[in-house]
């Protein structure tokens, strides 16, 4: 009995000295590389356009892993502000230029000031200075910018141009010469149906902006709205006039009733002209027919202005990696990451190096003229700061809009109807 304890005794202290010489022998090995989730939305192919502009900088920063979070589009702010409450979030966000202002109300980015000024490798003088500005709460930056999208691309069919003997537009071209070419390119067939239509465009604010008037007295402090302006009106009612009087643009009924999207319109030769922006590009490449972009008209008064998008990344107040998002954030909004965008010609990069670059205005890919969105950043405008903007813009001005749109009253009706509403709106800023 008792050889048989000392025999089992004997054989757990050599096996335990046998563990513990393997353990020796062959240690864990220790990952110390920290993950870094970051949420964005886009197509399959702004996904891959993004996942591929980040791969270079990721094989020289092994212990930075990144983890790519694609959410969808549609109500992007409230999924991203549930992660932030149930304790979820990412390390760094995606921020369009009008959500920014959702996640700077709620508190919820981190003041990249500091990282901005320790960092002897990022420039902030590259960058725009008014898509920066956009990003910028009381002197602090919350996200860097990634790109500048200006609603100022018309985008014109090169054949139906051609087949019509008509120039094409060019970039001081004016709002009458628009309609002008607009009505020459909208085609009938033999029962009067509209068949080729001259114009589209869904950014009414350009109409606003573009004949001095203004959504607001102040974008980044608004208390009240400037619809009601005389020049606000005048260039809504131009906008609606295209679309009822003019009957060169599709009403919103109709366009919905052609089943297919403005690019197909675009692209087989059912639309000759549509306003958009720079974002187009990529779907529009994969098109087989010939096609350019001019600026958004100056008015017949020289006024030249028009809203914009835009893009950047921040990092959430509760990321427990800031110090390594913030690497990852300058990788994703750096000169090579950007480069990668332009060459593919899904943004307008936010750096100027990047820009004026034969990688953006020089790049032989179309659209030719993309360069002039480099001179268009100066004449954007933002749409306002304020928490409740985008709330009051679906539930007071578009349902209202959609009338005059549809030919049901005139931009001074609406506007009326707007106006007492939208100020009581403004001002609640909580």
């Amino acid at each position: 009995m008792f050889k048989r304890l000392w025999l089992g005794i004997f054989l757990c202290t050599l096996l335990a000295a046998f563990l513990n010489a393997c353990g020796k022998a062959k240690p864990a090995l220790e990952d110390d590389s920290v993950e870094i989730k970051v949420a964005f939305w886009g197509s399959p192919e702004e996904i891959n356009i993004v996942k591929d502009s980040i791969k270079p900088w990721q094989e020289t920063h092994p212990k930075i892993k990144v983890r790519f979070e694609h959410t969808p589009y549609s109500g992007y702010d409230s999924k991203m502000l549930t992660r932030v409450a149930g304790g979820s979030a990412p390390d760094v966000m995606a921020t369009e230029v009008n959500y920014f202002v959702t996640f700077a109300s709620k508190q919820v980015l981190e003041d990249l000031t500091p990282y901005m000024k320790e960092d002897p490798d990022f420039n902030q003088k590259d960058f725009f200075p008014e898509i920066l500005d956009r990003f910028t709460v009381d002197k602090k930056i919350y996200a860097i910018p990634r790109d500048v999208a200006p609603f100022a691309c018309v985008f014109y069919n090169k054949q139906l141009f051609d087949e019509s003997g008509i120039p094409y537009p060019t970039d001081d071209w004016t709002w009458s010469e628009m309609l002008e070419k607009a009505q020459m390119l909208t085609k009938r067939d033999e029962t009067g149906r509209i068949v080729q239509y001259g114009f589209y465009g869904w950014a009414w604010q350009n109409f606003v902006y573009g004949n001095g008037g203004a959504l607001v007295d102040h974008v980044k402090n608004p208390t009240k709205t400037k619809l009601d302006d005389a020049k606000s009106v005048e260039g809504l009612q131009f906008y609606a006039d295209l679309i009822n009087k003019h009957q060169v643009m599709p009403t919103p009924v109709a366009l919905a009733n052609l089943g297919m999207g403005v690019d197909l319109m675009f692209s087989s030769g059912r639309l000759a002209m549509f306003m958009s922006g720079i974002w187009e590009t990529p779907a529009l490449r994969n098109y087989k027919f010939d096609w350019d972009v001019a600026m958004f008209p100056k008015n017949d008064k020289g006024v030249r202005r028009f809203g914009t998008g835009g893009s950047g990344y921040a990092v959430l107040k509760s990321s427990q990696h800031k110090k390594e998002a913030w690497e990852v954030v300058k990788a994703l909004t750096g000169p090579a990451g950007q480069i990668e965008l332009a060459r593919r010609g899904l943004a307008q990069p936010a750096r100027r190096s990047v820009a004026e670059s034969e990688n953006w205005a020089a790049h032989p890919g179309k659209p030719v003229n993309k360069a002039m969105l480099n001179e268009a950043v100066q004449y954007i405008v933002f749409d306002p700061f304020h928490p409740h903007w985008q709330e009051a813009q679906a539930k007071i001005m578009l349902p209202e809009f959609d009338l005059l749109f549809n030919g049901k009253e005139s931009a001074q009706e609406a506007v009326n109807k707007i106006v007492p509403k939208m100020n009581e709106l403004l001002a609640a800023k909580e």
